[in-house]
C-alpha cells in the first residue's frame, strides 16, 4: 500500500506546543506504549527505572548542540543578515542557512562580531541553503561559542532563559544544530540509578540537521529524500551492545537519533552491530524491517514529518495516531519541550 503524508497528520491544539522546559527534567508525564497489545499507561518520566530491567542498554546521543545561530552584516553593503550553521562539510566549509537568502549570493562577504569572524559564501543551495567558508584567526569553536546563539526550533517562541535546558545532561559531542530532545528528560540521579539496577548505559554521536524539521514536500513519501546527518558508534560502545544482545537484554534507544544510528549500522552490517562512523540518509518508514532496536524513548513529533512515520514503522500508523490521540485528550506537552512516549 502506498502511504501518502496525509497518512501521518494529526490535529493538535497550538496551546500543547511546550514552549517552556518543565521545571526538573524527570518529572515530564511518560506515556508508556505496549507495541504487542496498544496497551497504554499514562505515567511520568522518572518511572522509566520500573520499565527497564537488569542488563537491558540504554542508548543515548551524546551530540551538543552548537552556538549555531550568529548575526553578520554584508561587507559591500552593511545589510544585515542571520546565519545559521547546519553541519561543516569540508575545513573551513560549512553548509549553512541564510535569511535573507537573496542577499547572499555567490562572492558575497559578510563579516561577524566586527571583524573577529569573516566568510565569504562560495555556493548556493536549495530551501535558503549556503555553502560558506570562514576565515578567522584561532579557533574557530571558540570564536562561536563567544558570538553565536543556540537555535530553538522554529515552534518555539519564548526565550530560553537557561540554554544548558537545551541541551542533554550528558551532551559532550559540539556539532547539532538541534537537540536530541528525547534525552531532555534524563537527570544525572536517575541514570545513576538506571545503572544501579544493572542496566548498561551506552553512548553514541549523531549530529543532529535542521532537515529533522524540513517538511515532506513530496505527497507519496516513497519520493521524500531524507536529509544526511553524521554518526559514530565507538568499539567500546558497540562490545557493550553485543554483550547485552548476547545475554538476552534489551536495546532501548533514547531518541530517534539514536535509532537512526543503530538502525544504520544494523542495515549496513546485515544485522550486526559494529563500530562505524559516517553519513546516513536512512528513512525509517512504515514497512521497514527493525535491525537492532527493541524498545525506545521518544517525544512527540510534528505532524507529517518524517519522525512520525519512524515510530509509525515500530507501532503501525494506527496505533500510533491512536496513542497521540490519548496524549491530545490528556494534554500531554508536545514537541521539543514537551513530555515522552516509551514504547516497548
Amino acid at each position: 500500500m502506498t502511504l501518502s503524508v496525509d497518512d501521518f497528520d494529526y490535529d493538535l491544539p497550538h496551546e500543547l506546543i511546550a514552549q517552556t522546559p518543565i521545571k526538573e527534567r524527570d518529572e515530564s508525564r511518560l506515556l508508556v506504549l505496549d507495541h504487542k497489545t496498544g496497551a497504554l499507561e499514562d505515567k511520568h518520566f522518572y518511572d522509566i527505572l520500573n520499565e527497564l530491567h537488569a542488563g537491558d542498554a540504554v542508548v543515548m546521543n551524546d551530540s551538543r548542540v552548537m552556538p549555531a545561530r550568529i548575526y553578520g552584516v554584508k561587507k559591500e553593503t552593511g545589510a544585515h543578515l542571520e546565519v545559521l550553521l547546519l553541519h561543516n562539510d569540508n575545513g573551513d566549509q560549512w553548509e549553512t542557512l541564510v535569511k535573507p537568502a537573496k542577499r547572499a549570493k555567490v562572492g558575497t562577504e559578510i563579516e561577524f562580531g566586527e571583524g573577529l569572524l569573516k566568510a565569504t559564501v562560495t555556493k548556493e543551495l536549495e530551501h535558503g541553503g549556503r555553502e560558506i567558508e570562514f576565515h578567522y584567526d584561532g579557533i574557530f569553536m571558540e570564536i562561536l561559542e563567544k558570538l553565536g546563539e543556540t537555535p530553538l526550533p522554529p515552534y518555539i517562541k519564548e526565550k530560553l532563559d537557561d540554554p544548558e535546558r537545551y541541551q542533554t545532561v550528558y551532551a559532550r559531542e559540539s556539532g547539532s544544530a538541534a537537540a536530541p530532545t528525547a534525552g531532555l528528560h534524563w537527570t544525572k540521579e536517575l541514570l545513576q540509578k538506571v545503572e544501579e539496577k544493572g542496566v548498561k548505559l551506552v553512548y553514541l554521536t549523531l549530529h543532529v540537521g535542521l532537515g529533522t524539521f524540513r517538511p515532506v514536500d513530496e505527497k507519496n513519501i516513497e519520493d521524500h529524500k531524507m536529509h544526511s546527518e553524521f554518526y559514530r558508534l565507538s568499539e567500546s560502545s558497540a562490545a557493550t551492545l553485543n554483550e547485552v544482545r548476547q545475554n538476552g537484554g534489551r536495546i532501548i534507544a533514547t531518541g530517534t537519533t539514536s535509532i537512526r544510528t543503530l538502525e544504520t549500522i544494523g542495515t549496513k552490517f546485515d544485522g550486526e552491530i559494529k563500530a562505524d562512523s559516517g553519513w546516513t540518509d536512512i528513512f525509517i518508514k512504515p514497512g521497514y524491517e527493525w535491525k537492532v532496536v527493541d524498545a525506545f524513548i521518544t517525544n512527540f513529533h510534528l505532524p507529517k514529518s518524517t519522525l512520525v512515520m519512524l515510530v509509525a514503522a515500530f507501532t503501525g500508523r494506527d496505533m500510533i495516531l491512536n496513542a497521540y490521540q490519548h496524549a491530545i485528550n490528556e494534554k500531554y506537552r508536545f514537541f521539543s519541550f514537551g513530555d515522552a512516549m516509551f514504547i516497548k
